[in-house]
């Protein structure tokens, strides 16, 4: 039996790995969320490894309020970059392995092809310059780190696009969505599988290096504006959608224009089937 700490476990991707955790008998998860545990307080986070041994830890939490960090700099900074190097440096003095999530906001989405982990990142935004350093120093505290970038984030918990859209579409009769943004819708529960499955290759391979940067999202490409329209034909809404770019809806903090992200890397390392993004969104939408 392996204690797998789960951080942020009120998040979107925490509720999501409680969700399936029961396929996973031979792990013992500990979820923890600010509450338990302040991440952001060394001490208290070496207090914790110390008295309960952890073997993996899968770091879900983060600040995400991409644009309200644009104000809030610091505290960004206190959560994606330094909390993330407490928790690399005490997985690396009890030898626990480190699950981190990270965005692809880290890209500055000028490429218009899918982003390989090799593809330089320039982040446009304050969250995206703070995951990125996030990720930079777990890597550099704690080489065994494994860093999973994804996407689009959505779920039946939470605040998310798909649940927003579903309440606004049945409170008005017509919405204006950004068309001129393209990227992959994820999941939650999906990624929650992968990251476990990525656990247990681990746990059966312990002397394969897998460390480093990967790419998850689901598969296939969409803009905003076509989610939406999903969105409306899956749950049988009336309201009208129109398409608008982004200079019409302006926000504090810059998107990327395109961040599809290029999964071979995880497909063939881990052996991880991954699927199509409107496959998963039914799924969803019938949790909703």
């Amino acid at each position: 039996m392996q204690n797998i700490l789960v951080t942020g476990a009120h998040g979107q991707l925490g509720q999501a790995i409680q969700l399936i955790a029961g396929s996973f008998p031979d792990l013992n998860f500990i979820y923890t969320d600010y509450q338990e545990l302040d991440i952001t307080n060394p001490e208290a986070v070496a207090g914790l490894f110390s008295q309960q041994e952890i073997h993996a830890c899968i770091n879900c939490a983060a600040y995400t309020a991409v644009d309200k960090a644009e104000a809030d700099e610091e505290r960004a900074f206190q959560l994606n970059f330094e909390a993330v190097l407490n928790l690399a440096e005490a997985c690396l003095q009890h030898n626990a392995q480190l699950v981190h999530i990270s965005t692809d906001y880290v890209f500055d989405g000028k490429y218009y092809r899918p982003y390989t982990e090799e593809d330089e990142a320039n982040p446009q935004s304050i969250y995206g310059a703070s995951k990125l350093r996030g990720e930079a120093a777990a890597i550099g505290a704690n080489p065994n780190t494994i860093v999973i970038r994804t996407a689009w984030l959505y779920s039946q918990f939470g605040v998310n696009f798909v649940k927003r859209m579903k309440e606004l579409m049945q409170e008005r009769p017509s919405l204006n969505v950004v068309f001129d943004q393209a990227g992959t819708p994820t999941y939650a529960v999906d990624l929650a599988k992968a990251v476990l499955h990525i656990l247990q290759y681990r746990k059966l391979n312990p002397d394969t290096n897998v460390s480093g940067v990967y790419h998850y999202s689901n598969e296939g490409v969409t803009s905003w504006y076509d989610f939406a329209v999903t969105v409306k034909e899956l749950t049988g809404a009336a309201c009208e959608i129109s398409p608008i770019t982004t200079d019409l809806y302006p926000t504090p903090a810059q998107r990327p224009a395109y961040s599809v992200l290029n999964k071979q890397k995880i497909k063939t390392t881990f052996g991880i089937q991954v699927p199509y993004w409107k496959d998963s969104l039914k799924v969803c939408l019938q949790h909703l």
